[in-house]
């Protein structure tokens, strides 16, 4: 065999097991087996809408999330942010405050717990899984308390637009988490932003070397992360039409689970977004054919432990890989 083919071959061997394309064949399984427990049911034009708008929610932490593990960090905080701005919008909304300023005030709430996120972690030098555990209770415990632990219902009919309206057959949440992916993936492809997030999760001491601040960095994903849960907390309660302080349980760990999933290493330096957008699909399909199937909460519960588990696992194998 000549150097021509030994490469050629090569190169189909890497296209044939490449990461996207296991992810790929992994969502593929997933759609069949679905769509042949539940008789083609879970392929129809309704579930297909609803496994989108679910994952545009979820997706919108998972983009911060990536953002975040590709620099060695994580964020355990979004489900109580996005519980806490569901409830804190609707407050407002009925209080009488415009939706445009409200939700602008929310969303700036967002990017504040961002910021204490990272004060907690770069001048207290606290552990983020630490740091955001704190927060986590601190807002979910807030959310209750702004609204006396009740739903808070609203009319705004803009509002509820925002979670439950279509603009050209497109649900308007699914609009918000694409335009949203696209301008992220390119900053983080294309942009020298992107290459400074790589760099700091790869190898921060040539990092500091090369004159990145790693700690200013990380605040401005930590805030980018934080301000997108906000963002989806008020997406969630116009589709819910009301702020409910038990909303958003697990998005944290869902989010994680769909970036560990797509490849985006927990160790840092490593993933794209366009795998985490492929883990997103794989666990939302994963979660909306439990529940077509009729599957009792806990066991669903238990399965995204299980899920969460094999995504570690898998982070586990391709840094062993990745070290050969």
């Amino acid at each position: 065999m000549n150097k021509r083919e030994s490469g050629g071959n090569s190169l189909i061997r890497q296209v044939l097991f490449s990461e996207k394309i296991g992810l790929m064949a992994a969502l593929v399984v997933v759609i069949v087996v679905f769509s042949i427990l539940t008789g083609g049911k879970y392929i129809s034009r309704n579930n297909i809408i609803n496994i989108l708008i679910s994952s545009a929610i979820v997706g919108m932490v998972v983009i911060g999330e990536c953002y975040l593990l590709i620099t060695g960090h994580v964020d355990l905080s979004p489900g109580s942010v996005a519980a806490f701005s569901g409830v804190l919008i609707s407050l407002l909304l009925r209080s009488g405050i415009p939706l445009a300023p409200a939700i602008m005030m929310v969303v700036l709430l967002g990017l504040c717990v961002g910021f204490l996120n990272s004060l907690l972690v770069n001048r207290l030098k606290l552990e983020a899984f630490i740091a955001t555990l704190a927060t986590m209770s601190i807002f979910r415990g807030l959310a209750f308390i702004i609204c006396g632990g009740k739903a808070v219902f609203v009319s705004d009919k803009f509002f509820l637009k925002m979670g439950s309206g279509r603009f050209l057959g497109i649900p308007i949440p699914v609009i918000i988490f694409l335009v949203s992916y696209i301008v992220f993936m390119v900053i983080l492809d294309r942009t020298r932003f992107g290459r400074n997030v790589y760099m700091v999760g790869g190898n921060a001491t040539a990092a500091r070397l090369a004159g990145i601040n790693a700690q200013k960095l990380r605040t401005k994903i930590y805030m980018m992360t934080s301000g997108f849960a906000a963002l989806g907390g008020i997406i969630q309660a116009g589709r819910m039409s009301s702020g409910q302080p038990m909303t958003s349980e697990g998005l944290e760990f869902d989010a994680v689970t769909a970036v560990v999933l797509g490849g985006v290493a927990m160790a840092g330096g490593v993933g794209t977004l366009s795998g985490a957008l492929i883990g997103l699909f794989i666990m939302q399909g994963f979660n909306n054919g439990l529940m077509m199937m009729n599957v009792p909460s806990f066991w669903q519960t238990v399965s995204r432990g299980l899920l969460l588990i094999a995504a570690l696992s898998f982070d586990y194998i391709r840094n062993r890989k990745r070290k050969k």
